[in-house]
């Protein structure tokens, strides 16, 4: 694997001792014991301020995990990563888009690990609260400007435009937009509308060709009646995916209108109409959360079954015919991840981090730390006596030069022993970090996106047995555990 290593000091961290040249080595060493290849070294250290992530090293680090120069990027802590959560989330967003891993040695996290995974959910969730409650003030400015007819951002909708804070037709624009709407009374068929608008060279606001979302879009704006619509739509984390938002949060405001009233009323009736006419695949092609996870107490795997009769997806068992619907389980994961993030005592018997090889391996780095200390110091007393002509120079020589060489093999020998621990803790008790941290998780739970869950329920759980009375949960804990060796633990919750 190809990484990256990114130097970033804080001021705290050059008064304990810890210059960018023992970050540097400490990740070094770190990656030695991962096998991993040293392909980029991102500079930060004497950068100060708010935000770094308009900082060339950091474009130049991201513009590497983009292109798949580098595969993981090592660093001492999450804080010298990124100042804020906001451009953390950023940055741990581009690097899950594009399957490479983040690593702090100073929280024992490694995103490679199946345990690390988790903080991406972690940072996701925090990172969707904060847009959630930057979008509610944003919401109500909005709904102010949009009330008095003023701009709300970007563009106007195709037949607008912007002038002085007033929205004004374009005439160029109207004349597609009557077309679009005039072709669609004669067709009643939003695909053959699309199709013969590109016939005739008409393009869209942006100069692509017309599809039949495009017509639909237009077809069903209000604003071309003349009721300019105004927050009634809200992102879902992405430029490309919005939801509607409840229609008594809806704002207009009166424009010139394009096309005629009733014009627009009759288009519409005929798209309702066909709306409710048409009739989908019964069965349903979302997320199924415990797809491949199910098994049925008689040995066989169980499947979703999902018809429009039906609020939630259902497993069925293959052989004995036994069902439990989804809600159902995710109820009773949720009293699981209950007992995983709140009740950490129960993890005991599953995490059992060897704390006499940590104890040895910190003992020994405060040795090595005090001896670095106490060898500069007689470094500092020679040169003094040098200076002050009290030692003849072949003693001065002799002694500097022994003192000199302890000196670079501590310098070393430092950073390869924290390197130790660093491995140690990342691949045994790393997970304590993360659970601790999936307590957030917990109490939002109800409010996560199906996705989000998705996420957690598959990086903890292994599989998950269907009983008559219980449903018994295989959980991971730490997948990495003594090379091949898996440990896991079984709850069990009653139905």
């Amino acid at each position: 694997m190809n990484v990256g290593i990114w130097i970033r000091v804080s001021t705290d961290d050059q008064a304990k001792g810890e210059s960018p040249k023992t970050h540097e080595t400490r990740a070094k060493m770190y990656a030695e014991l991962k096998n991993w290849n040293i392909l980029e070294l991102y500079d930060l250290s004497g950068v100060s301020g708010k935000s770094i992530i308009d900082h060339p090293e950091c474009k130049r680090m991201l513009n590497d995990v983009s292109t798949g120069k580098i595969e993981a990027l090592i660093f001492s802590k999450l804080a010298r990563l990124a100042r804020n959560t906001r451009e953390l989330l950023e940055i741990s967003d581009l690097f899950q888009q594009h399957d490479a891993s983040l690593v702090s040695l100073g929280e024992s996290i490694d995103t490679s690990s199946p345990a690390g995974r988790l903080l991406f959910t972690v940072i996701g969730a925090l990172g969707e609260w904060e847009r959630e409650e930057i979008s509610a003030r944003v919401s109500a400015s909005v709904v102010t400007r949009a009330s008095q007819g003023k701009c709300t951002g970007g563009v106007g909708p195709f037949g607008y435009v912007w002038k002085d804070n007033i929205l004004i037709v374009d005439s160029d624009e109207a004349s597609v937009i009557k077309e679009v709407f005039s072709t669609f009374v004669k067709t009643d068929n939003m695909a053959l509308t699309a199709r013969m608008m590109n016939e005739r060279g008409y393009r869209t606001k942006e100069g692509a060709e017309f599809k039949n979302t495009t017509i639909k879009r237009i077809l069903t704006n209000p604003t071309y009646k003349g009721q300019k619509r105004a927050n009634y739509s809200k992102s879902k984390g992405n430029k490309k995916s919005w939801k509607w938002k409840p229609e008594n949060e809806w704002v207009y405001h009166e424009v010139e209108p394009i096309v005629d009233n009733d014009i627009w009323d009759k288009v519409n009736v005929s798209i309702t109409i066909k709306a409710k006419n048409y009739v989908s695949n019964p069965q349903f092609n979302g997320k199924y959360i415990f797809a491949g996870l199910l098994k049925c107490e008689c040995g066989q795997k169980m499947y979703v079954t999902k018809y429009k009769a039906m609020k939630v997806p259902r497993y069925t068992c293959r052989g004995c015919r036994a069902k439990i619907n989804e809600d159902v389980i995710l109820g009773l994961f949720k009293d699981c991840l209950k007992s995983i993030v709140l009740e950490p005592d129960k993890l005991n018997d599953a995490i059992k981090p060897d704390d006499n090889f940590i104890e040895q391996q910190t003992k020994q780095l405060r040795l090595l730390n005090t001896e670095l200390k106490n060898v500069e110091k007689k470094i500092d007393s020679l040169l003094e006596l040098w200076s002050d002509k009290a030692i003849v120079k072949s003693t001065f020589t002799g002694k500097y030069r022994d003192l000199c060489q302890r000196k670079e093999q501590l310098e070393d020998e430092i950073p390869r022993n924290q390197a130790n621990i660093d491995h140690f803790k990342i691949t045994e008790t790393g997970k304590d970090y993360i659970l601790s941290q999936t307590q957030f998780l917990y109490s939002l739970w109800d409010t996560l996106k199906v996705e989000e869950k998705d996420k957690i329920i598959r990086e903890l759980v292994d599989e998950i047995t269907v009983k008559k009375d219980e449903l018994k949960f295989q959980l991971f804990y730490l997948p990495e555990l003594m090379n091949e060796v898996k440990d896991s633990a079984t709850m069990s919750m009653r139905i």
